[in-house]
């Protein structure tokens, strides 16, 4: 009977878990067994192929190269979003007059579509007719227009400070929630001992925010790695390829081409790279707090 009451909580949450399995397990599946079938551009199967697919997308140069601009990418936006999230949230946490203004300000591009944010910005830039370049021409910055879009590498920066741009609100918002709860009485005890502000930020406030500043960081990297529509609103990964990422470099190939079963492939290896990332990330995570409880204990 008492072996019964534990397994009450199990059995309880047993439906909703079969359920979340379901929803996550099906599609993995699906891309798998079609990863391994030759596809017509129509979606029929035509018959099975082991690994060609996985061989096609490997022998690509186009994968490789969307595939280190992903990293870039990834890197890039949400490690310049951490770091300028960090003290925005920390100055949106003070009281101040207008702090709800301004709270609202910040949050106001994570209230707009994504996508209808990438078709301003691409309005925005535009060589001839754009805001930006009839702004600086105005005040005298630059004399002719800039074809902001029209070659890759400058295109491909661009494409990154709008992902920084959008990234910002949702990340000071998690970094807000955790501001919110660190313990008052810790930086009142701080300051009767004489820390300064930079103190507080370095022994109290960063090892209290690791939690969140973990959570961030894993859901900023699967939210920018899968991010398709700053890049393909803007550019549609061009031009000549040249700010393809795997996702819009999938996408085409999925949409464009016909190549169902590499496309597949692709997504299947996109998945790989950010479950190994997840594990490693939360392994090391999980690692360090464990030596930190051991360094204590010994203390």
């Amino acid at each position: 009977m008492k072996s019964l009451d534990g397994m009450k909580p199990l059995l309880m949450i047993l439906p909703g878990l079969a359920l979340a399995m379901f929803i996550i397990g099906y599609p993995i599946y699906d891309l798998g067994f079609t990863s391994l079938q030759e596809v017509s551009r129509f979606g029929k199967l035509l018959g099975f192929v082991g690994f060609d697919n996985f061989r096609e997308v490997f022998s690509d140069p186009l994968f490789w190269a969307s595939l280190n601009r992903t990293v870039i990418w990834t890197v890039t936006v949400v490690l310049s979003t951490l770091i300028i999230s960090l003290p925005i949230a920390l100055i949106l946490n003070d009281d101040f007059y207008g702090r709800g203004l301004a709270r609202v300000i910040i949050m106001l591009p994570w209230a707009v579509s994504l996508t209808m944010t990438a078709v301003v910005w691409r309005w925005a830039l535009n060589g001839r007719a754009g805001l930006l370049n009839a702004t600086l021409m105005n005040m005298g910055l630059i004399d002719e227009p800039i074809e902001w879009l029209a070659e890759a590498q400058l295109a491909f920066t661009v494409e990154i400070l709008v992902g920084i741009l959008v990234s910002i609100p949702f990340t000071t918002t998690i970094f807000l929630g955790g501001l919110s709860s660190l313990p008052r009485d810790s930086y009142e005890a701080s300051m009767v001992d004489g820390a300064t502000r930079w103190d507080q930020f370095r022994h109290i406030t960063l090892p209290l925010m690791k939690p969140f500043i973990n959570i961030a960081i894993v859901l900023n990297v699967i939210y920018v790695f899968n991010s398709l529509p700053i890049i393909w609103v803007m550019t549609e990964g061009g031009p000549a390829n040249g700010t393809d990422i795997l996702v819009t470099y999938l996408y085409k190939l999925a949409f464009r081409f016909g190549q169902l079963g590499e496309a597949a492939a692709i997504s299947l290896i996109m998945f790989g790279f950010l479950l190994l990332f997840t594990i490693i990330y939360v392994a090391l995570v999980m690692r360090g707090e464990r030596q930190t409880d051991t360094i204590e204990e010994d203390e």
